[in-house]
């Protein structure tokens, strides 16, 4: 006779993505704004023919919101919870990559939210 064994059953598990860069901490989400996720980084490195070149033209830190303007005239503003206000000051030039939500700062990139 062989023992029973005891097979639990899969509960469902829900996590909330609370991001801790609004308390100060270090980013924990990877939602439009937040963290760069690791395909997000590969993806933005495979298409290196789709970066824009920008200037920031405004940046608040308190509220990470920066306002953009291409070589071309287009303007672009952007969110980012992670500090990206933080690392640029007015006149600073910038990359962005609109198709994955990437904002380059020197070797920094921040997933940028479009606004």
């Amino acid at each position: 006779m062989s023992p029973s064994q005891n097979r639990l059953t899969p509960a469902p598990v829900r996590q909330d993505a609370i991001c801790m860069c609004a308390r100060g901490g270090a980013c924990t989400s990877f939602a439009p704004g937040h963290a760069v996720h690791l395909i997000q980084a590969r993806l933005v490195a495979a298409t290196p023919g789709e970066w824009v070149d920008a200037i920031v033209t405004t940046a608040d830190a308190g509220e990470g919101s920066i306002l953009l303007h291409t070589l071309d005239g287009v303007l672009i503003a952007v969110w980012n919870g992670a500090g990206a206000a933080q690392h640029v000051a007015v006149g600073t030039p910038v990359a962005y990559h609109p198709r994955y939500h990437v904002l380059s700062v020197g070797a920094e990139r921040f997933n940028a939210l479009a606004l």
